[in-house]
């Protein structure tokens, strides 16, 4: 009987460690599509695919080392993760929104994104946590991020950052995390919609009115400019980097910066809707990969709101054209999917299930 318990015991975790082995593959696999097809759209159109090569490679050495960190030191890799991304944050002067971009919404560039990286890796080492005292200190610094962003005046790194650290609170009390993450996957493509709609001015004029006045007309432009390049070429789009000069509107601007301030916009102006289902496959990816990781499932859920929240922060911004951010949320991917060398107990685990 104890024979039987024991290979049954190892063949549930081989079976464990070829679904994450396929999970990784799997992973890697999509990153390194969407470097291949910058260079296939770069070579038909011409432009700069050292962009997204950059933010591929960021993600990739972001994962690879919170898998390693991740795994020997569970609390001080996210927790450092986390002071990490406040400092950026505070101090890079090149990572602040410019002004014509700063609406009712705040900033919503490398702002924004750092601050809500920063609550989000804070709560997962509050969980990682054993002791009481530890893990009431660090969801204090998860807080105070909040408090950090009212003070920089970025409203999206408030609402973002307080929103992460409520999600993470209520984590606990998921048994099953399938039907959380498969909630946050329908958040983020919701608000994806909704800013592809309201580029394609298919709104009603009402909620257009509002929602121009939040995020500001000049943004929309850019948005409507965006659109316009991807129906030209809906396959192959006009090629990486090359929104800047193609757009009326950035080329018009007092301070152009070239880019359309939404991903998926802008992969499907430069790259086609090739380029929009490969940043898709790369969402849907991490959020699989929280789904089979061993982390107890709130730090898995918690990871997966900070990195819905990055979705959504990057679909009204240009958060992910800064490094520093695609690096941070690769690292945060990694060490949520991390197996630590030390037991974290089995509360609130459920990563077998099926």
């Amino acid at each position: 009987m104890g024979s039987t318990g024991t290979e049954s015991a190892a063949g549930a975790a081989d079976a464990e460690d070829d679904r994450r082995n396929v999970s990784d593959a799997t992973g890697f696999l999509v990153l390194g599509a969407c470097a291949a097809w910058s260079l296939i759209t770069a070579a038909a159109h011409g432009g700069r695919p050292e962009g997204v090569l950059l933010a591929v490679l960021a993600v990739a050495a972001g994962y690879a080392s919170g898998r390693i960190l991740g795994a020997l030191l569970p609390v001080v890799a996210p927790a450092a993760g986390a002071l990490a991304g406040l400092v950026l944050a505070v101090a890079a002067p090149h990572a602040m929104a410019d002004p014509q971009f700063v609406s009712p919404l705040g900033q919503t560039g490398a702002v924004a994104a750092l601050l809500t990286l920063s609550s989000g890796a804070a709560c997962c080492a509050a969980w990682a946590a054993r002791a009481a005292v530890p893990r009431l200190a660090l969801r204090l610094s998860a807080a105070a991020v909040a408090v950090v962003a009212a003070a920089l005046g970025s409203t999206t790194g408030l609402v973002a950052s307080t929103g992460v650290l409520l999600c993470s609170l209520a984590a606990d009390r998921m048994r099953r995390r399938a039907p959380a993450l498969t909630a946050l996957a329908l958040v983020a493509a919701l608000v994806t919609g909704t800013t592809w709609a309201l580029a394609e001015d298919v709104m009603p004029a009402g909620l257009t009115t509002v929602l121009q006045d939040q995020l500001g007309p000049h943004r929309v432009l850019l948005w409507h400019d965006a659109l316009t390049l991807a129906h030209r070429d809906p396959a192959l789009g006009a090629g990486p980097g090359r929104f800047g000069e193609l757009s009326p509107t950035a080329t018009q601007s007092l301070v152009p910066d070239g880019k359309p301030h939404s991903a998926p916009l802008q992969l499907a102006a430069e790259q086609g809707l090739i380029g929009v289902a490969l940043l898709a496959a790369v969402f849907c990816w991490v959020l699989y990969a929280l789904w089979r990781t061993p982390r107890p499932t709130p730090i898995a859920l918690t990871a997966g709101a900070t990195l819905t929240a990055l979705a959504v922060i990057a679909t009204v911004g240009n958060a992910l054209s800064f490094t520093m951010v695609t690096a941070e949320a690769g690292l945060l991917a990694g060490i949520a999917t991390a197996r630590p060398l030390a037991d974290e107990g089995t509360a609130g685990r459920d990563h077998a299930e099926e």
